[in-house]
C-alpha cells in the first residue's frame, strides 16, 4: 500500500530553521521515500509501512535533539485513489 504524508515541522525554539531544514534534509536522505517540500509543508511519499517507520524514527529525532516541536500531518492512501479513478468516479 502506498502513501503520502504532508506534514510542517513547528519546533517551539527561537532559531526554527535549522532544526526544520536537519529534518528536511534526514528525509531526504533516505532512497525509499519521495520527498517534495513546499514553503509550508513537505509531501513524503512510498511504501505505507517505511514512511511510517521512517518518519516516526526522525520525529524521535528531532524532539530529542530541539525538545518540544509540533508535527502536524496529513495521510492520504494512494491505493484508494487510485482504485476509485479506475472506476470512473
Amino acid at each position: 500500500m502506498q502513501v503520502m504524508v504532508e506534514i510542517s515541522l513547528y519546533p517551539l525554539v527561537n532559531e526554527f530553521i535549522p532544526p526544520i531544514q536537519d529534518f528536511i534534509d534526514r528525509l531526504n536522505g533516505y532512497s525509499q521515500l519521495s520527498v517534495f517540500t513546499s514553503s509550508t509543508s513537505t509531501q513524503v511519499s512510498g511504501d505505507y509501512q517505511t514512511v511510517v517507520r521512517i518518519l516516526g524514527e526522525e520525529m524521535e529525532k528531532t524532539h530529542r535533539s530541539v525538545g518540544q516541536a509540533i508535527f502536524v500531518t496529513k495521510f492520504l492512501n494512494f491505493d484508494a485513489m487510485q482504485s476509485r479513478q479506475s472506476q470512473g468516479d
